[in-house]
């Protein structure tokens, strides 16, 4: 007999999937689909989808099965139009899932979802009217009990929020219809749910380069990492925005390595965080002429990877990253903590078909050992397999544009790929998806989300 639970326990396990389709800000409607992975690359997965809207009523449930390491694609939505609300999926298999969050029809962001909840939940950007930039997120109740959960803003002690949150279901909190927030705030915002409480939450920045989508963070990480960074590269930049959880304020560096020796210089920059606040890094290190504590080349080319190499009060750190060419196009993942790396990653979608494509960044965490990963896609031979030696701190490239792989959909690759290291070397990485279809310049287009540790 499946039992259904919100949590991971012993065989089963359920993945918290925040969705939405109601207009906020600049964006009057959002779609949303999905794609879930089965990690079991030997056993079929038996999976129950429960969609709930925000009063928590369950309005639609699907069972399903996913062939062993393969993934399946749940778009349209097999809900009434204008749904807004979130969804449990429960499986017999380890599963992942890629939230695919669509505005107005051009407009794109990314996110995944959650195999468990906490208690207090870090949201690291949080915007009102910051030229033109908004932010909106849901927060679902993972556990099995109503909970009030209580939104504080960072530096702003007397805009706190409430709601009342049913199991299974999500509140939303938009900061542009926030009055108390005050115009061309930039923060942070720390979720908190009644004792014993488990939540969960996503945010959107919506902003006039597009929508930028990230999890918010159950735990944080003394020395956070991000695969993937970009300065002044064919136009695009990548803005960091460091949280700190702690209660106490800490000076902390950031430190820049490049692919290669033709991807830029290694450096450095440093900024104090306050408990509960949030500081942008990179941005003004390497593209925007703004004050900054950095022995960075403003305005030069860079390519690479960021990591946390100072933390002077060891406090727990969250981050989000922000790739963007100020203008029509933007995406956003979440920092990694390296001691979620192990030798094997999943990503649920890999596709080159339909004009768009997707391409990925490989990093090893490992600081003494090289290693040698290995990709394979699903559903292709090992002709197809991607794999390269990286060394320590080091990351590869691919990317799936024109790969030549045959077509499974009639018109190219829609697949899922695992990917694995040599000596147990434990590995992290991130997906971006791009359109390169007739009109795509002017939209966003640009989606991003983290590989799946397994």
């Amino acid at each position: 007999m499946k039992i259904r639970i919100a949590i991971v326990a012993i065989a089963l396990l359920a993945l918290m999937v925040l969705m939405s389709s109601v207009g906020f800000a600049q964006v009057s409607t959002y779609t949303s689909g999905f794609q879930v992975q089965n990690m079991n690359t030997t056993t079929e997965a038996t999976i129950i989808i429960e969609f709930y809207d925000s009063s928590g009523s369950v309005v639609n449930t699907v069972d399903d099965t996913i062939a062993a390491g393969s993934s399946n694609s749940y778009y349209p939505l097999p809900v009434a139009a204008g749904f807004t609300g979130s969804v449990v999926i429960s499986s017999d298999q380890s599963v992942a899932a890629v939230v695919n969050v669509i505005g107005d029809g051009v407009q794109g962001a990314s996110y995944t979802g959650f195999s468990s909840g906490s208690e207090v939940v870090s949201l690291p950007i949080i915007n009102k009217e910051n030229y033109g930039v908004n932010t909106w997120f849901s927060v679902q109740n993972a556990g099995g009990a109503d909970t009030t959960v209580t939104v504080s803003y960072s530096d702003q002690p007397t805009c706190d929020e409430q709601a009342l949150i049913k199991p299974g279901a999500a509140a939303t909190f938009d900061q542009a219809t926030n009055t108390c927030l005050p115009v061309g705030y930039v923060g942070a915002a720390t979720v908190t749910a009644g004792a014993g409480g488990s939540i969960v939450a996503s945010g959107i920045q919506n902003a006039p380069a597009g929508l930028f989508a990230y999890n918010g963070f159950t735990s944080g990480s003394q020395n956070p990492v991000m695969p993937l960074v970009a300065a002044n590269n064919y136009g695009f930049h990548t803005g960091i925005m460091i949280q700190n959880q702690g209660n106490t304020a800490t000076d902390v560096t950031l430190s820049y390595s490049p692919v290669d020796a033709q991807s830029g210089t290694a450096c450095t920059e440093t900024k104090t965080v306050q408990p509960g606040g949030a500081e942008i890094f990179m941005l003004y290190a390497l593209s925007l002429n703004q004050p900054t504590t950095s022995d960075c080349t403003r305005g030069s080319f860079f390519n690479g990877s960021a990591v946390v190499t100072g933390n002077t009060a060891s406090q727990p750190l969250v981050g989000v990253v922000n790739q963007t060419n100020f203008s029509t196009k933007g995406s956003a993942y979440n920092s990694f903590d390296a001691s979620s790396a192990t030798p094997n990653i999943v990503m649920p979608i890999i596709m080159d078909a339909f004009n768009i494509w997707t391409g990925y960044n490989i990093l090893n965490v490992d600081e003494t050992n090289s290693t040698t990963v290995t990709c394979k896609y699903a559903g292709l031979s090992a002709t197809y397999d991607d794999s390269a030696t990286i060394g320590p701190g080091e990351a590869m490239s691919v990317v799936q544009l024109n790969s030549g792989f045959p077509a499974n959909t009639g018109g190219g690759y829609v697949g899922s790929a695992v990917c694995s290291s040599t000596g147990d070397v434990p590995i992290l990485g991130v997906v971006n998806q791009a359109n390169t279809s007739a009109g795509a310049t002017a939209n966003d287009t640009t989606l991003t989300y983290e590989a799946f540790n397994n």
